[in-house]
């Protein structure tokens, strides 16, 4: 999409675009994850997924560097952290590569199956987490779906966030964590996706604009999350992998 279509766009579209910017600042500035989860959907049904997720790269980019750099020191296990991210920079170039011509729907649907029972099993069994023995013997395949997913269609939290939510981190370490993945993944998937002519100059000008509300949001969000509980911060994480499989869904069958 040309500056000259976002222009002629009637107010009410660029009102609601503004304020998936927003609510997917907030939405990260309070649980760390997430802003794709928000954003991505309500841009893809304004304009499409390939303008929706080459703008999300880059927002991605800019607002995990920042949280990357803030809660580098809680995070104790940084070659947890490198294999996540780095497996999850291959997967996110190979599924830009699949981006024009992927037909997800069957994925997102079993994603979508995952996700839910992962929410259910947690509801019914609160106190069940995966070891971090385990989660060390997972990291890679994890992270290289959780890569894929983020770049044939810009949401990896089916992967991501469920894999880190089952470990049951504290939340400085969830949030050091998931920064850096997407972070490192953002600097691979971003020249991947110039190379395929999807992210275009034109993106980086609207980035431009969008990233003071964007900003902004997050900071407010941050405030926010001070007040919450980390009993409040799992229930929301919990909340949100809902909100990612009832978006799948709807995906697959729109």
């Amino acid at each position: 999409m040309d500056l000259g279509q976002i222009l002629n766009l009637q107010a009410e579209t660029l009102a609601i675009a503004l304020a998936a910017i927003l609510l997917a600042g907030f939405v990260k500035g309070t649980t760390g994850v997430g802003a794709p989860v928000v954003g991505v959907p309500i841009l893809t049904a304004l304009f499409d997924i390939a303008f929706a997720v080459a703008i999300f790269s880059i927002l991605n980019l800019l607002s995990n560097i920042w949280h990357t750099i803030a809660f580098r020191d809680k995070v104790p296990n940084k070659s947890f952290v490198l294999r996540f991210a780095f497996a999850g920079a291959l997967g996110a170039i190979l599924g830009s590569l699949l981006l024009a011509s992927l037909s997800d729907a069957p994925l997102m649907l079993t994603m979508a199956g995952v996700v839910l029972f992962y929410v259910g099993f947690k509801l019914t069994k609160p106190n069940w987490k995966l070891s971090r023995e385990a989660g060390d013997r997972l990291v890679i395949p994890a992270g290289l779906l959780g890569g894929l997913l983020q770049g044939a269609g810009g949401l990896s939290a089916p992967m991501s966030i469920t894999f880190l939510s089952a470990l049951k981190l504290p939340r400085p370490e969830f949030i050091g964590t998931i920064s850096a993945f997407f972070c490192i993944m953002s600097l691979f998937q971003i020249p991947t996706l110039a190379v395929l002519n999807i992210l275009k100059l034109e993106h980086v000008f609207y980035c431009g604009l969008a990233l003071l509300p964007f900003g902004m949001a997050i900071w407010a969000g941050e405030k926010v999350s001070r007040f919450v509980s980390g009993r409040l911060f799992d229930r929301s994480i919990l909340l949100l992998l809902f909100a990612v499989a009832v978006l799948l869904i709807s995906r697959s069958i729109a």
